[in-house]
């Protein structure tokens, strides 16, 4: 074992800005999976997807600062946001804006408060609890291969030993075998979303409040435009897929394990697979992500 797992997520969490500064630090997590996605297309699909939800995150946290007190949720001072950033936050806002009105008049004061504040704050810290969980391995397979994983995992991260042993397979028939070695490595990532969205994420949404869940449900969405050319989705959207009744009411709630799952499963991996196909045929994704490293 070259280290334990504690002291790779310590080496790891000394790349970041500390926790109070909440934009930069967000960027920091975009920054390192875009950076891993880069380095190593043909094996970390999760980490690419996720530095696009990652980003999602940040421009939520700028949203927020725009609509709320400085300093509640991000540093005080320059953001040091691009006008691209800051162009996207203000989409967010306008999302925001339209999904809060569409909620019933009883639940508009407090779901504006849990959206900006409470609920987003938890959210902000799922985002870092993901980073914590998963980027230390990533870099422990970089270094030292499966074994290097294997030998730091326990009760609860099977899923995970799993996906990055699928993933290793994958790699070494990639010669071979390519057409197995590409469902390996696919079917290996998957492993890491659902250890995600179960072990991580499961209860983060949990703390969120009832009204907090609808309008978070509403701004779910995965965005690449700008990441591909043009003929390939570039959105996943929950309430799209859910539909728009069933998220107001709360019947479909991306709070709900199996409702978000069914969202993944349904829209969200299959928008993603059609842009990772795009990394080798067009310079839109690789530039869009170096972009994000460079923002760090």
């Amino acid at each position: 074992m070259i280290r334990s797992k504690e002291q790779w997520q310590s080496m790891l969490e000394k790349k970041l800005p500390p926790e109070d500064a909440a934009v930069f630090r967000n960027r920091g997590i975009t920054a390192h999976y875009a950076g891993l996605y880069l380095a190593h297309p043909e094996l970390f699909k999760w980490a690419g997807m996720a530095a696009f939800a990652s980003r999602q995150v940040g421009l939520a946290l700028l949203a927020a600062d725009m609509l709320s007190s400085p300093g509640r949720l991000v540093s005080t001072g320059n953001t040091g946001s691009s006008s691209s950033e800051l162009i996207s936050a203000l989409d967010v806002v306008g999302g925001a804006l339209r999904s809060i009105l569409s909620l019933p008049l009883w639940a508009y004061d407090s779901a504006v408060r849990s959206l900006l504040l409470d609920d987003l704050e938890a959210i902000r810290k799922g985002n870092n609890a993901i980073y914590h969980d998963i980027s230390w391995a990533h870099e422990a397979y970089l270094c030292g291969g499966i074994e290097e994983i294997s030998s730091n995992t326990g009760p609860g991260e099977e899923l995970m030993l799993e996906g990055f042993g699928m993933i290793d397979e994958g790699r070494r028939c990639a010669g071979s075998d390519p057409d197995r070695s590409s469902e390996l490595v696919v079917q290996g990532n998957i492993r890491l979303l659902r250890h995600e969205q179960i072990m991580t994420l499961g209860p983060v949404f949990e703390s969120i409040s009832p009204q907090g869940r609808i309008v978070v449900s509403f701004g779910s969405e995965l965005v690449f435009s700008g990441a591909v050319p043009r003929g390939v989705r570039d959105r996943a959207s929950f309430v799209e897929f859910s539909g728009f009744f069933e998220t107001l009411t709360g019947m479909k709630s991306v709070a709900d394990q199996s409702h978000r799952w069914q969202w993944i499963e349904g829209q969200v991996l299959p928008v993603w697979r059609e842009v990772d196909r795009t990394f080798d045929r067009s310079h839109h994704l690789q530039s869009f992500l170096r972009k994000l490293v460079e923002a760090e």
